[in-house]
């Protein structure tokens, strides 16, 4: 997929921070909205999708779909579906989960592992890679739509500190 603009690095210092970042991203998200979550296993794509649906009100438990492939959370004004595909063993698997009927206009997707759903699932309008760097970890978030570019400039021209 094509990058629309320069990616953003986020230098995060603990998974406290990491959630505070999604939290305040969660502020920019409009749906409809695919974001794609990339990264090694332990680098906080759980954690981060935790402080987004924080961000959006959701103060229940959030859980990683790795067994369940999607968990999702009804909010007052839109849907948010989690997707951890690591464990899928073939993407046609995805038919079975009745992905179209978890699409639409007030839906946001979180994506983990998305490459192993190539071919089944929305195009992503952002990327966020998760990397570890020493003890903490960065974040490089990626616009691939023109949505996604909209979003990244929403995040340049914030105010708040953790951006």
């Amino acid at each position: 997929m094509t990058e629309l603009t320069a990616p953003l690095t986020f230098p995060l210092a603990t998974a406290e921070a990491q959630l505070a970042f999604g939290e305040n991203l969660a502020s920019l998200l409009l749906p409809p909205l695919c974001i794609a979550l990339t990264g090694d296993l332990g680098t906080g794509k759980t954690t981060l999708t935790r402080g987004i649906l924080r961000g959006l009100g959701y103060a229940g438990p959030v859980r990683s779909p790795t067994y369940t492939l999607v968990e999702s959370y009804v909010l007052p004004t839109l849907e948010l579906h989690h997707f951890d595909l690591y464990r899928l063993g073939d993407p046609d698997e995805l038919e079975y989960l009745g992905l179209r009927d978890l699409l639409g206009a007030t839906t946001i997707w979180i994506i983990e592992w998305p490459e192993r759903g190539s071919g089944w699932l929305p195009p992503p309008d952002l990327r966020i890679a998760l990397t570890h760097q020493g003890t903490g970890r960065h974040l490089t978030l990626t616009a691939l739509t023109a949505v996604g570019a909209t979003l990244l400039a929403n995040i340049v021209i914030a105010d708040d500190p953790l951006f």
